[in-house]
């Protein structure tokens, strides 16, 4: 490999001729051979919106070159266009804080800067990474700024995926609003309920956990940049800080601003935190729907069969005819992943020290992995399953018919003890409720067939009291 020659306060090291990095990053690269993963691509693009904007807040105070400035501006820009996206090489699991990643951008705007200037990748009198692309920043106001800015943006997409998917739902709610079925607790026959019902529930837990991730993205708008190393704002200063964020707000559409206080967001990644906790109760949620999908879908002769998803790939290697829940499988090990992710997050979050929390590249890239995977589950589960979910009723019915579960709406009538001695003579004999009530004179058959009526027992209320005498004169 061809080669140039850098070098840093730790002496001389070799580079690739050819790479817009540098040093630095070559180090790295070196230095962290982990796992072959790199930057996800939205903190790459929020990184170099933050490097476009200190320039631009350091050019207009007058601080930085207006030719160098308007280079690095320029670079940036091909960067957000997508050039140069495969510069950006060091390993996810790096030297704590991000310095590695944050002079890897350093390194590639410098060098790109200086190509457009007539300059040489690696001869970095006309642009330097630090100098120049890192004027009034730290890697402890950047790399905190970037998290927050990728997470941003992947926050609309996120709930707009959640949304998408709660709507669906929503819609064959009201597409089976009629089929009475036999609900479930404890994964045993309860009392009835419409497969509407059902998936009016789902539809309402996916649009809660897309509400709390909308409310935890508000903590994440305070940004941090300008306060350098400590929080303190050395070698940046207040008219840099108001003025690089504003620009920022103004080029991504974010309602962002400088950080309160900036020192607990330099030192705190409790709002990082607090994002990816939504993000786990949303997992949690659509784990729960997806798993029941599976179950409600299961057989479709041997188990309960009382919906059909859409068949979207053979299910069995060896056995023919076979189909699979293959789109909720996968969502469940989305779910698992992301709740592996929270756990990273908190668990890196809770070992931040003092004025600085170094563990905050493996919470960024667990943080926007979740984010991402959690959002192509959910257009993947919307799109490939629940838009096709077929219902059948006679299987939902013929269920409902052979559950004891209906003796419930008995108790007001006959009382809990008598009611349950009916319901354990029809488990032990096979007989059907209304036939033992009758049977035993508990009550007359149009007072039962009212009481029994399985479409009553999925409404508010009493089953059968608006018309029914009961003992003692009182009509309920």
């Amino acid at each position: 490999m061809d080669t140039r020659t850098e070098r840093d306060p730790l002496g001389e090291h070799q580079v690739p001729a050819g790479a817009y990095y540098g040093i630095q990053t070559a180090r790295a690269v070196e230095n962290f051979p982990i796992s072959g993963l790199r930057a996800h691509a939205d903190l790459v693009t929020a990184t170099v919106l933050v490097k476009k904007a200190a320039a631009h807040a350091n050019l207009t105070l007058g601080r930085l070159d207006a030719t160098v400035g308007r280079a690095i501006a320029t670079a940036a820009d091909e960067v957000l266009a997508g050039r140069l996206r495969d510069q950006f090489v060091v390993d996810v699991y790096q030297a704590g804080a991000g310095t590695s990643h944050n002079m890897n951008a350093n390194e590639v705007l410098a060098n790109r800067a200086a190509e457009l200037l007539g300059g040489e990748r690696g001869d970095y009198r006309k642009v330097h990474p630090n100098d120049h692309v890192n004027m009034s920043q730290s890697t402890n106001d950047v790399f905190p700024t970037a998290t927050r800015l990728a997470l941003l943006m992947g926050s609309a997409p996120l709930v707009t995926a959640a949304q998408g998917l709660s709507a669906s739902l929503a819609r064959k709610a009201a597409e089976f609003s009629d089929v009475l079925k036999v609900g479930r607790t404890h994964l045993q026959d309860a009392v009835p309920i419409t497969l509407g019902q059902e998936f009016s529930g789902y539809a309402a837990c996916i649009e809660r956990g897309a509400d709390d991730v909308t409310r935890a993205a508000a903590q994440l708008c305070e940004l941090n940049l300008g306060a350098t190393a400590v929080g303190t704002g050395l070698n940046a200063g207040d008219d840099y800080a108001t003025l690089a964020v504003a620009t920022l707000a103004e080029w991504t559409g974010l309602p962002v601003v400088p950080a309160g206080n900036r020192f607990r967001v330099t030192q705190s990644m409790g709002d990082i935190v607090a994002y990816s906790g939504a993000m786990r109760r949303l997992a949690v949620e659509l784990a729960k729907v997806a798993s029941d999908l599976r179950l409600l879908s299961m057989g479709p002769r041997a188990g309960l069969g009382e919906i059909a998803l859409p068949a979207v790939q053979p299910g069995s290697s060896i056995m023919p005819g076979k189909v699979n829940p293959s789109v909720p499988e996968m969502v469940n090990q989305v779910c698992f992943q992301v709740f592996g992710c929270d756990t990273t997050i908190w668990a890196a979050a809770e070992a931040g020290q003092l004025e600085l929390n170094v563990m905050m590249p493996v919470m960024a890239w667990n943080a926007l992995h979740a984010s991402t995977i959690l959002r192509e589950a959910m257009k993947a589960l919307d799109t490939h399953c629940v838009a096709g979910i077929e219902a059948d009723p006679d299987r939902c019915r013929e269920l409902l018919e052979r559950s004891t579960a209906v003796a419930t709406a008995l108790s007001p009538y006959i009382g809990y003890a008598k009611t349950a001695e009916v319901a354990k003579e029809a488990v032990r004999t096979g007989r059907s409720i209304r036939d033992i009530v009758l049977e035993r004179g508990l009550l007359d058959a149009a007072t039962a067939d009212r009481v029994l009526a399985a479409d009553a027992m999925t409404e508010p209320g009493v089953s059968g009291r608006a018309t029914t005498q009961i003992p003692g004169g009182d009509t309920r």
